[in-house]
């Protein structure tokens, strides 16, 4: 494969863009290299800029559930684009798909409609305050809760991928209430609990696709949520990666918990800028204009971006692909554990349903600093080889697969050719 044009352009963006990217990740920095500069996508395939077609386990980081440009979802952008773009006043489709998103959630009696999942995770940390009248929030290590001041500590994500605790340009103040655990270890946060009594919630990834996967043990949240109940703290789920993409009712319904406060995005959006929080009446009616909780948005409920929410989410439904997910996500854990087998190289997989993360260890991985025994330098070489074979991973081993229903029998066939040959190359990097 040849990438001359991916790297005039990379040269080219370097000029007007920070690091020629606008997110961190896609700037290649852990895997080396230019990144790729895409130019088209359609069903399971993505199209650089250079003619190379990729099978896509990226799926712009989720929300391409039902495969790129599914005709049902251009259909329905395409009619809301004949009225307008924007209008800075409500529409009937907002309407429609807070209904889709409220029915998938029994718990969510009224949500409101941002523009990112960043948002969502920044009015809902917000809420969880107000409705509670405490300050404090509680973090879990290696999560990523979007790019706000207080929870961009001890974070997973493009964070982790370069080795940074946090960010610099964040106060001191801004953090001063946020406390971190460690994510599978309920004693952990009930040692903040016993230091401090003006903890408002806890904020938790149910699955934790920000530090590569990592699944809740046991009955960790259940018993998490058990224990927050008795302290009359909420549970705040950043469902942004999980949301309808577990279950159509998200994790929760997969796991059989019920956060108090959902935060979404991907998924909900079919590809456009959209995230979501919502909760029962009780919480949100301390939103404005119902309550003294004030969060605005200039496009939020932008009227394309809820067309093709609404697209998508009904076509999800009418799918129902998750037994496909779960069987399709087994097949391509099996070829990456007896592939590792046949050519000795350390590898643990870690799998949700449709999302799925391979990691060059031994250790088996249950939290970040589990997840981070990981040889970065194994996945770099794998990572290429995969390009070079045709097939689109996230550039960070701290960073979900993700499939779509658009995936096909070829697509796994040559997923698992490009498998073998990547960690043929990795079981050299040994003997060297």
């Amino acid at each position: 494969m040849k990438f001359k044009k991916s790297e005039e352009l990379y040269k080219e963006g370097l000029v007007h863009l920070v690091g020629a990217v606008n997110s961190p990740v896609r700037a290649f920095t852990s895997v080396g290299g230019n990144p790729l500069f895409i130019k088209k996508a359609k069903g399971s395939k993505i199209t650089d800029v250079d003619g190379n077609e990729y099978i896509d386990l990226v799926l712009s980081y989720g929300p391409m559930i039902i495969g790129h440009r599914h005709r049902k979802v251009q259909k329905g952008v395409a009619k809301a684009l004949k009225n307008g773009y924007s209008f800075g006043a409500s529409t009937e489709n907002e309407i429609k798909l807070a209904k889709i998103v409220c029915d998938a959630f029994p718990e969510m009696d009224k949500v409101r409609f941002v523009n990112s999942g960043t948002e969502a995770v920044i009015s809902g940390v917000r809420l969880a305050r107000a409705f509670t009248g405490k300050d404090k929030i509680i973090k879990f290590s290696g999560c990523y809760h979007g790019h706000q001041d207080s929870l961009l500590v001890a974070a997973g994500s493009g964070l982790a991928t370069l080795s940074m605790p946090g960010s610099r340009g964040v106060p001191k103040g801004a953090v001063k209430n946020t406390l971190i655990a460690e994510y599978n270890n309920l004693e952990s946060v009930k040692n903040h609990f016993d230091a401090h009594d003006d903890i408002a919630g806890v904020i938790i990834e149910p699955i934790c696709g920000n530090m590569g996967v990592v699944i809740p043990q046991h009955n960790f949240l259940k018993e998490l949520k058990d224990f927050l109940k008795s302290k009359g703290a909420l549970l705040i789920a950043d469902e942004v990666m999980t949301g309808f993409r577990s279950k159509f009712g998200g994790a929760q319904e997969l796991l059989g918990v019920t956060a108090d406060i959902t935060c979404l995005g991907k998924v909900i959006g079919g590809g456009f800028p959209v995230g979501a929080y919502g909760a029962r009446n009780e919480i949100m009616e301390q939103v404005a204009p119902l309550g003294g909780m004030y969060q605005a948005g200039t496009l939020s409920g932008n009227p394309i971006a809820m067309a093709g929410g609404i697209a998508t989410l009904t076509e999800l439904k009418r799918q129902d692909p998750y037994q496909k997910f779960d069987k399709i996500g087994s097949t391509i854990e099996t070829i990456l554990i007896d592939t590792a087998k046949k050519y000795n190289v350390p590898l643990v997989v870690n799998r949700f349903g449709s999302m799925l993360n391979p990691f060059f260890t031994n250790t088996k991985v249950t939290n970040f600093e589990e997840a981070q025994t990981s040889d970065q330098k194994k996945f770099a070489v794998f990572f290429w080889e995969m390009i070079k074979n045709g097939v689109f991973l996230p550039p960070s081993q701290f960073e979900a697969w993700f499939l779509s229903s658009a995936i096909s029998d070829k697509d796994i066939k040559n997923i698992a050719v490009a498998i073998d040959k990547a960690i043929l190359v990795v079981s050299k990097m040994n003997k060297k």
